[in-house]
This record gives C-alpha cells, structure tokens and sequence, in this order.
C-alpha cells in the first residue's frame, strides 16, 4: 500500500481540554507517562532527540529518557558522538515523545547543557556492566572499518578493567538536560482537528499556556 493511502481515524470520544490540564507541565507530562507505562507500550522512554550544528543543518535520533523533574528531561551520551557535538556548538534541542497507540504526542523544545559529573557517575554505576564496557569500547558516530573492530574494542575495554570495581565513566561520556523553553501536549482527535496544548516559557520561571491550531 502507497503510503498516501494509509489512513487511521482518531477516536471521536478523546481529547485534551485546558480545564484537564494539570498547572504545570512537568505534572502533565507525569500523568501522560504514567498512562503510557500503565498502557505497556514498548519502551515509553524513548524519545526522538533533535539537534542541529553550529550551520543549522539538523539531526535526529531515538535515544532513552533517564531522568525528568522541573528542571527539565535528562539522556545521557558520548560527548564526542553527533548529537553531543551538536549540542556543544548549537545548545537547543528538540525531544518528541511518539506514543502512537495512545494516539499523543509530547514535543519539548529548550536549552541543553551538560548534567553536573556526580549525576553522570551515579547513573553510570547503575548500567550493567557490558553496557558501561561498550561506552569505552565505541567511539560514537565515528567511521569505524568493521564490526570486527568494535568487538575489538569491547574485548580490550573488558582486559583493561577486567579487574576494576565499579568501572568509572568514561571522561568523554555523561548526561545532556534539555531545559525546557516549550512543551506540547498532542492529543489526537476525529478529522484531524487535533488538541494541541502548549506550556511555552514567558519570563523568568513563568509559564503560559496557548492552544495551537492542528
């Protein structure tokens, strides 16, 4: 089937009023991941993370949420892979929640800086082990020659700390918090006539909320 003919009609009966939303987008933002863990999507974490260089030419990228509070949404990367590089020389970012089967969306847009290091090593000591072996192992976004090159790499990442616990973080690797400036929650409706409501940043710690046409 082309993919012009795909068509999915949203269900009449949903919807997203100003009066069902919470005061606070990080409070909103809670009751709509808690839905989507409570409704077994597959990985409700996962998020697609747009950048863009210093020349404004984007990127983007599915990459896991680990961490989320007022002050913003937490992932964590190799500082030297594309998006970390992009995110050093142009500090916005897009994130897109994409929770199809619940036929919503949640679209954040804001600064991005650097966490503090001891949060970078608290969360690395929580990750398995060969998950923390292969942030030595890989050199993000680089050209390698092969897969056998990788596995090399893994292989000399377990010698060298085959001894060491726990396995430090790597000094080129730690977690980005997107500060959010916007976020927009999507709820889909019949006929494409979406509710789109949207916290945007208006002064210091200072949030209205508009509605956006679909």
């Amino acid at each position: 089937m082309p993919p012009a003919a795909m068509r999915n009609e949203y269900a009449a009966d949903r919807g997203l009023s100003e009066a069902e939303l919470a005061a606070d987008w990080h409070t909103q933002f809670d009751r709509w991941f808690a839905d989507a863990v409570a409704a077994g999507l597959p990985e409700p974490n996962a998020m697609v993370v747009g950048t863009a260089d210093a020349a404004g030419r984007p990127s983007a990228r599915t990459v896991l949420l680990k961490g989320y509070d007022p002050d913003g949404f937490v992932f964590f990367t190799n500082y030297d892979s594309r998006k970390g590089a992009e995110a050093a020389a142009n500090p916005y970012a897009s994130l897109v929640f994409p929770w199809f089967p619940m036929q919503r969306q949640v679209v954040v847009a804001g600064r991005v800086e650097r966490v503090d290091r001891a949060e970078t090593e608290a969360y690395f000591a929580s990750r398995p082990r060969g998950s923390q072996l292969g942030a030595w192992a890989s050199t993000q976004s680089r050209v390698i020659p092969d897969r056998v090159a990788l596995d090399g790499a893994y292989r000399a990442a377990a010698e060298r700390f085959a001894d060491v616990e726990p396995i430090p973080a790597p000094p080129h690797w730690g977690g980005l918090r997107v500060r959010p400036e916007s976020v927009e929650f999507w709820q889909g409706r019949a006929s494409r006539l979406h509710d789109r409501l949207r916290f945007r940043l208006v002064g210091p710690d200072e949030w209205g909320v508009e509605r956006l046409a679909p």
